[in-house]
């Protein structure tokens, strides 16, 4: 269908929408198949999205509106204040169980949490507003050491609880990826799978499923200012540019509220949790 479309068209570039544009392996064969050299794929593409499409059909089709707003990264969900995370540590008495709670600056932060990530252990994620779409992309998530082949059944087994064929993803830094990945085109949402270069495969064996390619999410400075810091801050301890990254929540809806995050880390074995500016680690 796609040749079918850039022969009658000429064009080089495609947005793909609807369920079907979740099919991540589909999607990064396109530029091997086809003549298009760009692939948009909207983060919430199925369902979710259709709001956004009637509403553009409208703005530029009926109304002649000029073309501006580019939708570059998915973080339109609620976002909480540094007041109202501390309230939510406060009430789940997180202190007084003989939680270490440390507030921290930007840098100490990323530091202190790429270090807990490259010592093996599995740390919850919680930053900003909440991702649009069912793909988290590092500000609901829980994060981990790529470069652990039994990563992803730990993962499994203290926290995801989900079937051993489904692969965690990969995110890397967007500066990196032509290291990592045979292909270079950005895949900010997770929507495109690519195969990791064969001499990269024993570098993050975790998120590298068995066929040898990666759901990858690009990851950069002006989209999510802090989640690079937090992949940079690993590459500088690691060499590696890449952490696996899977959705924060077990058997349920990713987690939206803080409170929600501190449930999920409390019932499941994860190390450690990072809430904005809070890193609360057990003891």
């Amino acid at each position: 269908m796609l040749k079918k479309l850039a022969e009658r068209t000429g064009l080089k570039a495609v947005c793909l929408a609807g369920g079907v544009a979740f099919n991540c392996v589909a999607n990064g064969k396109i530029f091997d198949a086809t003549p298009f050299e760009q692939v948009y794929v909207h983060p919430a593409t199925g369902d979710g999205g259709l709001a956004v499409g009637a509403a553009y059909y409208v703005w530029h089709q009926k109304l002649g509106k000029p073309r501006s707003f580019v939708m570059d990264h998915a973080y339109w969900g609620p976002g909480y204040s540094r007041e109202e995370i501390r309230r939510a540590i406060g009430s789940k008495g997180l202190a007084e169980s003989g939680y270490s709670i440390a507030e921290l600056g930007e840098e100490d932060l990323s530091r202190l949490a790429a270090a807990i990530i490259a010592d093996g252990k599995i740390l919850g994620w919680f930053q900003g507003r909440a991702e649009w779409g069912p793909r988290a992309l590092g500000n609901r998530s829980i994060v981990a050491d790529p470069r652990r082949a039994e990563m992803k059944e730990i993962l499994n087994r203290r926290i995801k609880h989900r079937e051993i064929f489904r692969p965690f993803a990969p995110s890397i830094l967007r500066e990196a990826t032509a290291e990592y990945f045979e292909k270079s085109h950005a895949s900010p949402f997770m929507t495109l799978a690519y195969c990791v270069r064969p001499e990269k495969r024993d570098k993050i064996p975790a998120p590298t499923h068995v066929d040898g390619t990666g759901r990858l999410q690009t990851v950069t400075r002006d989209a999510n200012p802090r989640y690079h810091a937090l992949i940079s801050a690993f590459r500088e301890l690691t060499g590696v540019p890449v952490v696996l990254n899977t959705s924060f929540n077990d058997s349920e809806p990713i987690v939206c509220r803080p409170e929600e995050a501190i449930d999920c880390f409390l019932r499941t074995q994860m190390d450690a949790l990072v809430l904005g500016d809070f890193l609360i680690s057990r003891s």
